[in-house]
């Protein structure tokens, strides 16, 4: 069984290439860091380290061992703050994972209403769109995107928070911009701009709907994101369109019109973990995102 502690002082060692710049970094004297690292190469039958001028370098072995002890350490430390933060009172952990739009208009406020309410947890964030396969890959918490089918997991909660219809986001000088509503089909021969590069469902929300009404678009300029489409129509090359919430942060010099006949819309739902749900830190995200799908 390799002594953790050891562990810590020899990848101190390697990380600052000498005995004494190791027991000064750690506060122990030059003796004590080469007794430990004695009984670590005696343990573990290696040589870990070689002369290097007046310092030390890690051999071939004490290079491996080092890259594992990295990952090895990292895990006990998120374990010892785990103990900690329950020694203490602290709600743990939480992950959230989000598609680019709520993270842009909802997630400041749901981080900011559960950091002042439970100041010690910690949250993981991650932005993602589609749900993982396997159950213990899955956030505590997901807000996903879906058509008229509602995602349903074993273990999960799914709950819809809004429907969010989308608009046409033009130039302010296009000539429909002055129009209160704009029927889809009047968009068949504009130019329009691509704005999901990954080509998800939330384009082909808006593709079903154009194909109802028995066109294509036609994409002159292929955007990465709902931002950089909205700097394309600003700058007049086209016009884009989206959910209403990618578009609730719009550049100076376009406007948002909806569209109708027919309206394309997605719903929004989050999917949380059953366990999650139960507690106080589950109950007050759920509530924090049922405010977002009210007001946004």
């Amino acid at each position: 069984m390799l002594d953790l502690h050891r562990l810590r002082i020899f990848r101190s060692v390697v990380a600052s290439g000498s005995v004494h710049a190791a027991a000064a970094n750690l506060g122990y004297t030059p003796s004590a860091v080469s007794q430990h690292l004695a009984a670590l190469q005696r343990e573990t039958g290696l040589v870990l380290l070689e002369r290097a001028g007046r310092g030390l370098r890690p051999t071939s072995a004490g290079l491996a061992l080092a890259a594992e002890a990295d990952e090895l350490l990292a895990r006990v430390g998120a374990v010892e703050a785990l103990v900690a933060d329950l020694k203490a009172g602290r709600t743990g952990e939480l992950s959230i994972a989000y598609f680019p739009s709520a993270g842009i208009v909802w997630m400041p406020a749901l981080v900011d209403g559960l950091m002042r309410a439970f100041p010690g947890v910690r949250l993981d964030l991650r932005l993602s769109e589609e749900i993982a396969d396997r159950p213990e890959q899955r956030p505590d918490v997901q807000l996903v995107v879906a058509g008229d089918e509602v995602p349903r997991r074993a273990g999960f909660r799914t709950e819809h928070l809004r429907d969010d219809p989308y608009v046409v986001v033009l130039a302010e000088n296009h000539p429909l911009a002055e129009r209160g509503e704009i029927e889809l089909a009047e968009l068949a021969q504009q130019r329009w701009i691509d704005n999901d590069f990954v080509q998800g469902r939330c384009r082909q929300v808006a593709l079903d709907a154009c194909a109802a009404v028995g066109f294509r678009p036609s994409f002159h300029v292929e955007a990465h994101d709902y931002r950089a489409a909205l700097a394309f129509v600003a700058a007049g090359i086209g016009i884009t369109v989206l959910p209403s919430l990618g578009a609730d942060q719009p550049p100076p010099g376009v406007v948002r019109v909806p569209i109708v006949r027919p309206t394309p819309v997605r719903r929004i739902h989050v999917v949380m973990r059953e366990s999650v749900v139960s507690t106080e830190l589950g109950r007050t995200a759920l509530e924090l995102l049922r405010g977002s799908g009210e007001h946004a």
